[in-house]
């Protein structure tokens, strides 16, 4: 990909990602006299996304030395096929020829050069799609305009299903029905359309600059969502992580918007289960993730005094066959599932020589209530593994140990009675009360220390204790102890589930 040795870039972005899902074949036009400028890079990245065939159309070879000129494009079609090597695209046809012989101001009598070549390539390379008509009308729109005494018209490609002269319509952003008045293809009335057909659709009191871009569809066929489950796959030229809680530009269809995400992956047991493509399972747990995870990132502690499992992960290159993420969007979409989702930083310096798509994917489940917060995130089991770490100070008898170091001098450890935790000389223990003050607590062994843990830990030697203080008092403050021969660690594990609105701790039976 040539984002490498790049110089320009162009801010036309925005209008060419709201179009990628009606493409079928994909003409990539190369000015042969500069070669890959950025737009054309990220409009390849875009194709690789959204279509399976690619023409590569260099222009303006009438601008080359007459003697030079095979030599000229012999090397930039080696360029051509260097940059395409390593997409979907490698062996796309590659054809030089001049729209415009001579630039705008050259007179008409100037015939194009190569142009009838490439109808002929175009010829062979498209086929006609299978279109289906049936499932709700869907249409994308991409052009609104007036036509007085007549009304106004909207144009664009039919998605899904078909429409018939005098269905209604409606536009779901604006939450308005209208009834289909006339209907021309190509400059030709017609009754009926479907899937494929490009369409231009005339109803009667509808203000056109209420609706740029957008989607009509068969009324009350299409929702508006607050918030998404994605998939996602990143794209390998962007730089930089995909961090959860940052903003990117969402597009979906034509709406492009700003959304926060939260990146998830299957549970760590699951990473190579077989992808889901077209639908998400809420009844399945997934592991919440501080960034997408992929072979060059490193996934970060989930909090600086604790250790997540999930950072050897990627130093292992295990990461998961598919992931997630929560898309928040900054104000509501209206889209349809399965739509295609592309995610951009558009705010990037537009003179930097990077990529500014970011990552792909196709939207599974939309939320539609605006209180998703509250009434829907809590089904949606994402969470976070949590690793604590401290020592067993002593022994207090057979049955029980003091510990430390595992939690800080202010945690509420009342939350933490009942949880496992397991010795490092093999021992299971549960947390049993605080002990003191300063963050230590006393661990019950159901089973018992074994002989070679009790000769290892030391135990408590009481001091005669003043009237007045507790047993506990006199153990923590007036204690005479060895010092081990080796520490004996102790372990905590559990599961906090990100949306969960009591903050339990979970762990495994």
């Amino acid at each position: 990909m040539p984002f490498g040795f790049l110089s320009s870039i162009s801010c036309c972005l925005p209008c060419e990602v709201p179009g990628a899902q009606i493409i079928d074949l994909m003409m990539l036009v190369i000015d042969v006299t500069k070669g890959m400028q950025t737009q054309s890079a990220e409009c390849l990245v875009i194709g690789q996304i959204a279509c399976q065939k690619l023409i590569v159309v260099l222009n303006k070879i009438d601008l080359l030395a007459e003697g030079k000129r095979q030599t000229a494009i012999d090397r930039m079609t080696r360029k051509m096929q260097k940059t395409l090597e390593n997409t979907k695209f490698r062996d796309a046809p590659i054809i030089p020829v001049a729209a415009k012989p001579g630039g705008p101001e050259a007179p008409e009598t100037e015939a194009p050069q190569g142009i009838s070549e490439l109808i002929e390539l175009l010829k062979s390379q498209i086929s006609i799609p299978t279109r289906d008509p049936s499932g709700p009308f869907l249409m994308s729109v991409d052009h609104c305009f007036s036509i007085k005494g007549q009304g106004t018209v909207m144009t664009g490609t039919i998605l899904s299903g078909s429409i018939n002269l005098g269905d209604n319509v409606e536009i779901p952003a604006l939450k308005v029905v209208k009834k289909v008045k006339s209907m021309q293809m190509f400059h030709t009335p017609v009754t009926s359309a479907m899937q494929g057909d490009r369409l231009g659709i005339c109803v009667t009191q509808f203000d056109p600059k209420l609706l740029e871009r957008g989607l009509v569809c068969a009324p009350e066929s299409l929702h508006t969502i607050h918030a998404a489950i994605i998939s996602v796959e990143k794209i390998s030229y962007f730089r930089g992580p995909l961090q959860t809680k940052a903003k990117f530009h969402i597009t979906v269809g034509h709406e492009t918007v700003m959304g926060r995400l939260l990146f998830f992956s299957p549970a760590p047991d699951s990473f190579d289960r077989e992808p889901m493509l077209d639908s998400f399972d809420f009844s399945r747990e997934y592991l919440f993730q501080e960034q997408y995870l992929c072979k060059d990132s490193m996934p970060a502690v989930v909090d600086s005094d604790e250790v997540d499992k999930q950072t050897g992960q990627a130093t292992e290159g295990c990461c998961p066959r598919q992931q997630w993420a929560l898309v928040e969007f900054e104000k509501p979409i209206t889209c349809p599932q399965l739509s295609l989702v592309i995610g951009s930083r558009l705010d990037a310096d537009i003179h930097a020589n990077a990529c500014r798509l970011a990552f792909h994917g196709l939207l599974l489940h939309g939320l539609e209530d605006k209180g998703y917060a509250e009434n829907i995130l809590p089904t949606l089991k994402v969470y976070k593994l949590k690793h604590k770490h401290g020592l067993v100070e002593r022994a207090m008898d057979d049955y029980s140990v003091i510990g430390r170091s595992l939690f800080k001098k202010e945690t509420n450890i009342q939350l933490f009675v009942g949880l496992k935790v397991h010795l490092s000389t093999g021992e299971q223990g549960v947390i049993d009360s605080a002990f003191g003050q300063s963050g230590k607590f006393k661990v019950y062994i159901p089973g018992g220390l074994s002989p070679e843990s009790k000769k290892i830990l030391p135990t408590a030697i009481k001091k005669r204790g003043r009237a007045g203080h507790g047993e506990a008092a006199k153990q923590e403050e007036g204690p005479e102890r060895t010092e081990p021969a080796q520490h004996v660690g102790l372990s905590l594990s559990f599961k906090r589930y990100v949306f969960d609105t009591h903050k339990r701790m979970v762990q495994s039976p």
